[in-house]
């Protein structure tokens, strides 16, 4: 029998990978121009890092996490999310009266069904800011996520927001979240009532319409939040809405229990079902939750998977490419010296070599295929010379003959 992969965890190849990098690349250059800076955190975590930050009644740790116990008997996880692992690596190294901003990227793994968008190792891109409190902060992630969809030409999107407050806030909105519920309990599906007593707050998440008809009539969190809270969410609103489609959407919790106050959510329609491309919010409890100093800390979270299927590729501009065709039988050391002085002097340009034999004809057709702007070709004659033929690949594009220097001169301005 054939190994086959694990249940949701694809393989990417070269062709599915294209996109990857350009939005990878495009990313980096966005979190340069904030002065964001990137950390990298292990694959593997204690069991308790998650336990203790996403929250024992959330899905993630009771039936999503990736835990086995090591060889001296230690209940150690695949990461589900990076911002606890960056928390703790902060923690670790005893930063937490530093500011930073931060970003990683990587796999992460939840043993969920998979679907489309959406697998059991699944990447994400994210960003923290760390030390920073309530206010500049949110207005510079904010901006940061109109620079990513921007670039990468996303342009149907609504950017959904709310506030939960502080803990207290939050505590006295799921009192009376409960108490409005509990005579409705037998209208709630089986989920809906396993989440109105582990963690209320999640059932404002629900898919089921009985439940947001039922939520409709219940206690709202504007109710419970303070009006400086209110006027904040309502500032934030303001400042884009000439920007983007950005509204308040007082359902909005997110899937994690350490968020309070801002938290967002980024959806498009052209994702189906689950539309939520990117989301994030301020979690200023996490750090003394997983044993640190009091820290101000907000951030957000980027599906990659999800984000691709969005990438409009044409829109982006891509690198050049030129082919790099030997014509002749005899191969000469001389060639890759060539094609050596070339990459050096311009190592943004793309040089495809082809390595395998073949008549001219046919290296020039793998040349329009592989979309070569130009092609260099090198022929025995040419080789003697010390020239090479310069070839515009494009519709009724010309050559010239050049020497081997005046190539590297043309080659270095493209």
């Amino acid at each position: 029998m054939k190994i086959q992969s694990l249940r949701g965890m694809p393989d990417l190849f070269p062709e599915d990978l294209e996109r990857w990098h350009i939005f990878e690349s495009k990313l980096a250059n966005i979190f340069h121009s904030f002065d964001t800076h990137e950390i990298r955190t292990p694959l593997l975590e204690s069991t308790e890092l998650f336990s203790r930050s996403v929250g024992n009644s959330s899905d993630i740790v009771n039936k999503e996490l990736y835990s086995f116990l090591d060889r001296n008997e230690e209940s150690i996880s695949l990461r589900p999310e990076g911002s606890a692992s960056v928390i703790r690596a902060v923690i670790q190294k005893k930063q937490e009266q530093e500011k930073h901003k931060l970003w990683y990227q990587g796999p992460m793994f939840r043993y969920e069904r998979p679907q489309k968008g959406r697998f059991r190792q699944f990447h994400q891109v994210g960003v923290e800011y760390l030390g920073f409190e309530e206010g500049i902060a949110e207005y510079e992630l904010i901006s940061m996520v109109l620079q990513i969809n921007k670039l990468i030409g996303i342009s149907d999107y609504t950017i959904k927001i709310n506030h939960l407050g502080d803990r207290d806030a939050k505590e006295l909105f799921c009192d009376s979240l409960v108490t409005f519920l509990k005579p409705h309990i037998n209208e709630l599906d089986e989920k809906d009532q396993a989440r109105l007593k582990s963690n209320p707050l999640r059932v404002l998440d629900s898919k089921e319409k009985s439940t947001q008809e039922l939520l409709k009539e219940g206690p709202k969190f504007q109710d419970f939040i303070s009006d400086d809270s209110k006027i904040f969410l309502q500032n934030l609103v303001d400042a884009y809405s000439n920007q983007c489609d950005i509204q308040i959407d007082q359902s909005l919790v997110r899937g994690l229990d350490y968020y309070t106050g801002i938290v967002f959510e980024t959806v498009s329609q052209n994702l189906g079902a689950q539309d939520a491309l990117l989301g994030g919010g301020r979690y200023d409890n996490l750090s003394r939750q997983l044993g640190g100093k009091d820290m101000h800390a907000i951030g957000f979270a980027i599906g990659v998977e999800r984000i691709i299927e969005l990438l409009n590729i044409e829109k982006i501009k891509q690198p050049l490419k030129v082919g790099f065709i030997i014509a002749g039988e005899q191969i000469d050391k001389k060639t890759y010296k060539i094609a050596d002085d070339l990459r050096s002097a311009n190592n943004s340009i793309i040089l495809d070599s082809f390595l395998s034999e073949g008549s001219l004809k046919s290296q020039l057709r793998r040349a329009n295929k592989n979309n070569c702007s130009y092609a260099i070709i090198i022929g025995e004659e040419e080789l003697k010379n010390d020239q090479v033929i310069w070839k515009d690949l494009s519709e009724g594009g010309g050559q010239e003959l050049l020497t081997s220097k005046e190539v590297i001169d043309k080659y270095t301005n493209l």
